[in-house]
């Protein structure tokens, strides 16, 4: 029965982890279109919806799914030896990066919406490499545990 616990824990936390991830991926990107847009615009206009829509619909719970499921795993006896993973403590330094990007994703929004926006489209297509760097070293860790 616990063996069971744990693998639906993980397969749901596995599904948490590809929509946060898909969100994180796809707003930077729509923040590139919206630098580049006129403020006020009907394209700015149509880009602060779909911006908050994917924040507060898929991303933020995603990311509350994520850390739910994945602290219900790290519960599970056995599952990390705390004294000698080292991969964990890596896996979680990223996770706590990715979250800091998250916040940092929310605070764009707002100043997208408010049409307050000083970064340029280059800006937001460098930071969209963030979450895919932080996300293979993540699976790497997790899969691999080179230490």
């Amino acid at each position: 029965m616990a063996d069971d616990l744990y693998t639906w824990l993980r397969a749901l936390h596995v599904i948490a982890v590809i929509a946060w991830m898909a969100g994180m991926l796809y707003l930077p990107r729509l923040y590139v279109y919206h630098a580049d847009a006129e403020p006020g615009s009907e394209l700015s206009e149509t880009l602060k919806v779909m911006e908050r829509r994917l924040l507060r619909i898929i991303i933020n719970p995603a990311m509350v799914a994520t850390f739910g499921f994945g602290g219900a795993l790290l519960a599970q006896p056995g599952v990390v030896d705390w004294s000698g993973d080292i991969w964990i403590y890596v896996k979680l330094a990223l996770v706590a990066l990715l979250a800091a990007f998250h916040g940092l994703l929310a605070r764009w929004r707002r100043d997208f919406a408010a049409d307050r926006n000083r970064r340029s489209a280059r800006f937001y297509r460098r930071v969209n490499e963030v979450p895919t760097l932080a996300m293979i070293v993540i699976v790497i860790m997790v899969i691999v545990r080179p230490f």
